[in-house]
């Protein structure tokens, strides 16, 4: 400040638009300054609001969930939910899941199981079937090369459901 013989060790910001370069004043002209001071000055209450709106998630750029990005919904029983903080129960719960998830239901029928199965069960089953199965044990036939395709499909697909470190599917 013109006249003020104190040394600036107090900072205050230039404007609104540039708050990072700083004014240095003293003490007693930076309490002036600051009690003067306006950050909405020449705002309008549409543009506050926007500026309030914005300081929530702190300038970043927001949306509703499932209407940018790769969102899609899931149904809730495909979920992995070892600690079953979805629903609830513990994972131990004494009630099991009466059916399986729809998008296992086929690859469950393929392979001619029943809904709760661990990835022993399945894995075991495949291997039955393989043999069974094989186009190279039954000479080529066109008709077992389909069929080992779906138990191939059926297999690939439960295995992705259970993961591999989980010997039982937990009954969430």
């Amino acid at each position: 400040m013109p006249d003020c013989q104190e040394l600036g060790c107090y900072r205050a910001p230039r404007s609104r638009t540039s708050l990072h370069e700083y004014l240095w004043l003293c003490l007693d002209h930076v309490r002036a300054y600051n009690a003067g001071w306006d950050y909405y000055k020449d705002m309008t209450p549409g543009q506050i609001e926007a500026e309030l709106r914005a300081d929530v998630s702190w300038q970043r750029p927001t949306w509703r969930l499932g209407v940018n990005g790769n969102f899609r919904p899931v149904h809730e029983s495909i979920l992995r939910d070892p600690l079953a903080s979805i629903d609830g129960r513990t994972a131990h719960s004494a009630e099991p899941r009466d059916e399986a998830p729809p998008e296992l239901r086929h690859p469950l029928g393929v392979l001619g199981l029943s809904w709760p199965v661990s990835l022993d069960m399945v894995k075991a089953r495949y291997k039955e079937l393989a043999k069974k199965h094989h186009p190279d044990a039954n000479g080529g036939a066109a008709e077992k090369e389909d069929l080992i395709k779906a138990i191939n499909i059926a297999y690939s697909t439960l295995k992705n459901f259970l993961p591999a470190g989980q010997r039982q599917m937990a009954r969430s």
